[in-house]
């Protein structure tokens, strides 16, 4: 029989009496060590995640940007100029939205209020007379004025408590400040921040990082561009629509209308609709339905013509996985990250899409893609001819 001291350590059976082996203690220190690490890992993660969210939402407008800034620097403006001009334009657009849109929001929410009885006074006479229905406007009105109570109670609340609605404020300014400033600084001195950050990887590593980043900047970068070109468009339009129709404040509700319609992904349309079909509805019911007709019109034109040829070479996804995109952003990160989910979806298919393997499919009835019918056009997605997505079945890396 082999003698007991012949085998080798690591094969060796633990015998009673021999003392616990050498390298238990060492694993349980790792194992130890892991755990303490990962919680700590953890830990503070969860105590920067605010941070960590102002970053990533300054990372996603140095993308946006980027573009913009390296125009004008291949013109021979110094980075820092041009990152700051690009900057007082994108900020000052933002200030004059606001200037149109707030003081319109105060005013039709105050005419609204004030209108309100007479609105339930006609709708009670067109139900009865029109579709012999009987509506209680007293019951209404007690309602109405019941729900008034509780936002002057809510709102003299809410008075009560103007040190927490200042330090709201400041925490929401300087939440603001320090994402602008991230932002700045990933434009101006966005070159010596990614050599920084590409020389502590491998050459093959950096090249692989440059072609993501490149990814993400065309990407986002082409979606903002898109969204911008589309919400002049769409504003333009509304503008002339609701001047002719004889809307008031045509130029801060088309502004509305341009900037939600195409920012807010998914249900973006219907919120723009809202305000200037209100607005219509204090002049006349029939201007009312002339706007809502025009802007649903407008959104066919739009959705067929326009935006295919906007969009085409900017950002190619399925409306199937933009929607759950936007649905995800939101779950995780709230109303910011339905804006931040269709470009990075978009990033994340085409960087999976030039790195997956793709072969030849095999023909069946569930893989046969049905021909176009005689006479109809069938678009096609130019953005297919910049980047290898659907390659021919030849068996080798896409």
């Amino acid at each position: 029989m082999t003698d007991q001291q012949e085998i080798p350590p690591a094969r060796r059976r633990f015998m009673p009496g021999e003392g616990m082996p050498p390298w238990i203690p060492r694993a349980l220190l790792v194992g130890v060590a892991t755990v303490l690490v990962t919680l700590a890992g953890l830990w503070v993660l969860s105590r920067l995640r605010g941070l960590l969210f102002m970053v990533f939402v300054a990372l996603f407008i140095s993308f946006a940007l980027e573009p913009a800034v390296q125009a004008l620097a291949k013109r021979g403006w110094r980075r820092g100029f041009a990152t700051t001009v690009v900057f007082l334009v994108a900020g000052g657009a933002i200030l004059v939205f606001l200037a149109a849109i707030v003081p319109l929001l105060v005013s039709q929410t105050a005419a609204l209020v004030q209108a309100a009885p007479g609105y339930l006074d006609r709708i009670e006479r067109f139900l009865g007379t029109s579709l012999d229905l009987n509506l209680s406007v007293e019951r209404l009105q007690a309602a109405l004025s019941a729900a008034g109570q509780q936002v002057l109670s809510f709102s003299a609340d809410i008075a009560g408590r103007v040190v927490g609605i200042g330090t709201a404020v400041l925490g929401f300014a300087f939440r603001l400040l320090t994402i602008a400033m991230f932002a700045f600084y990933f434009v101006a001195d966005g070159p010596r921040f990614r050599r920084s950050l590409l020389s502590m990887l491998r050459p093959e590593r950096q090249r692989e990082v440059l072609r993501i980043w490149e990814i993400a900047v065309e990407k986002t970068g082409g979606y903002v561009y898109s969204r911008v070109l589309l919400a002049a468009a769409s504003s333009v339009f509304t503008w002339v629509a609701l001047r002719l129709i004889g809307v008031p404040y045509a130029l801060a509700l088309s502004l509305w209308v341009g900037v939600m319609s195409q920012f807010v992904p998914v249900v973006g349309t219907y919120i723009a609709a809202v305000l200037p079909t209100l607005v219509a509805l204090f002049v006349s019911p029939v201007k009312a339905l002339w706007v809502v007709a025009l802007l649903v019109g407008y959104q066919q034109v739009e959705n067929y013509l326009i935006a295919p040829r906007v969009t085409a070479r900017t950002m190619a996804i399925h409306p199937a996985i933009a929607f759950g995109s936007v649905i995800a952003g939101v779950a995780l990160v709230g109303g910011i990250g339905a804006v931040l989910a269709l470009p990075t979806a978009a990033t994340i298919q085409a960087v999976v899409s030039t790195a997956i393997e793709r072969h030849q499919v095999v023909e069946s009835r569930h893989t046969t893609v049905p021909a176009a019918r005689p006479g109809s056009r069938v678009r096609r997605d130019r953005s297919t001819r910049a980047q290898p997505e659907d390659p021919a079945p030849t068996g080798s890396s896409g």
